[in-house]
């Protein structure tokens, strides 16, 4: 019996490590959740049900790229591409000036963080992988550190509304230092209705002084649209 009530007692350790884990420490699974055969066809103990059917759900998945200058994110973004994987990589663009020449290219916004849409446990398996080794889950620093899974993830909806608002790299669209004391407060929610944002969400905010329209990821990143008339807004 007290034999039993060891490694049950170990095993429970062990899963929230694993369910919690996004830094790179060295260990022999740092996937941050479970491999997929160790969940194959019925339950895991010590999971509420809840998270067990969460495990297996596609969802959207904000990752960190560990050491990243820029060019790591956009392999993985590419590696992820290749296997079908759905992904989504925030780029902006940046103008570089010589004499009379202006040459503008795409760069990745927000250094070192991408977005995938599948189930956690494809996604574990993924980063044992060594071309994906470097990707880290995104955790919720408010969450208590014995919560029973501490990893974010993005509703579909503000999903949606963020690539729409982002892919029309326009200057109309830029990023925001996120900071959670600003972003906290409360603001009127409004939908745009005309215009190449129409159909897009967000929260009336004053950004040095100019009134935008601010799209917010699940306390990860922000971006704010300027100059929408008035006439084009719809408070929801």
């Amino acid at each position: 019996m007290k034999k039993n009530a060891y490694l049950c007692s170990l095993f429970n350790d062990k899963s929230r490590m694993l369910l919690n884990d996004s830094t790179p420490v060295m260990r022999k699974n740092t996937s941050g959740s479970f491999p997929s055969s160790a969940i194959p066809n019925g339950s895991v103990p010590f999971l509420s049900k809840q998270l067990q059917e969460k495990l297996r759900q596609p969802l959207w998945y904000p990752m960190r790229v560990a050491y990243d200058k820029g060019d790591r994110v956009v392999q993985i973004h590419k590696y992820l591409d290749q296997k079908g994987i759905e992904n989504f990589l925030p780029m902006k663009v940046v103008y570089n000036r010589e004499d009379f020449n202006v040459e503008s290219r795409l760069i990745p916004a927000i250094p070192g963080l991408i977005f995938i849409h599948d189930t956690r446990v494809v996604i574990s398996d993924l980063k044992r992988q060594s071309a994906f080794s470097a990707m880290r889950y995104w955790t919720d620093a408010v969450a208590s550190e014995d919560a029973e899974d501490r990893i974010l993830t993005v509703p579909d909806r503000q999903m949606e509304n963020f690539i729409r608002v982002v892919t029309k790299n326009t200057d109309k669209v830029n990023y925001l230092e996120y900071n959670t004391a600003f972003f906290s407060k409360p603001g009127q929610a409004v939908r745009i209705t005309d215009g190449e944002f129409a159909g897009c969400t967000g929260i009336i905010r004053r950004i040095k002084k100019r009134r935008c329209v601010v799209v917010e990821v699940n306390g990860i990143c922000a971006v704010a649209i300027a100059f929408v008339p008035s006439d084009w807004l719809e408070l929801i």
